[in-house]
């Protein structure tokens, strides 16, 4: 069945909008995981000189792995269609406290403390590391990006409820 011309339409800002995500992502995923290891590193304000020096150094090899994984998770999301994508950029991208949680475990810092729900939400994000808009990534001009895209998939999801049915 040939797309209507509001679902063409709609396609196209989904495909847009995943496309901007993907790019805003990948250049700004690796600064924020090095961010958030110094910024846990500098709170807990403990790390002997090497312990430091080395948890910056894996921070950066840490931000390009979870930008590499976290990019082919929303490649991957974005090749299926509208129907079948059960997730979110947000819900992928918020996986992304994986790798500096690693490279902070590696240093010995211990948790910090949490709200009880993101506790409840994100028990192995033990730094309080979960991203709430992808903004948050360090380019507030990325929030609305993932907005834009939900409106393109409701609107694509949408266009195809009211095409008129047809058939033998």
């Amino acid at each position: 069945m040939t797309p209507s011309p509001d679902e063409t339409r709609h396609l196209r800002l989904l495909a847009e909008s995943g496309a901007a995500i993907v790019d805003g992502v990948a250049r700004e995923l690796p600064g924020w995981v090095e961010r958030q290891v110094s910024r846990i590193l500098d709170a807990w304000g403990r790390a002997d000189a090497p312990t430091r020096a080395r948890a910056e150094r894996d921070a950066v090899s840490a931000g390009r792995a979870a930008a590499d994984r976290v990019v082919t998770e929303l490649h991957a999301l974005f090749a299926l269609d509208a129907a079948e994508q059960r997730a979110t950029p947000l819900q992928i991208v918020r996986s992304a406290y994986r790798e500096p949680t690693e490279v902070l475990e590696a240093a010995g810092i211990p948790s910090v403390e949490r709200s009880d729900f993101d506790e409840r939400a994100w028990p192995d994000d033990r730094y309080g590391l979960v991203i709430h808009d992808l903004g948050a990534l360090g380019d507030e001009g990325l929030a609305p990006l993932h907005f834009a895209w939900g409106v393109a998939k409701a609107g694509v999801l949408r266009a195809r409820a009211d095409a008129p049915l047809t058939g033998p």
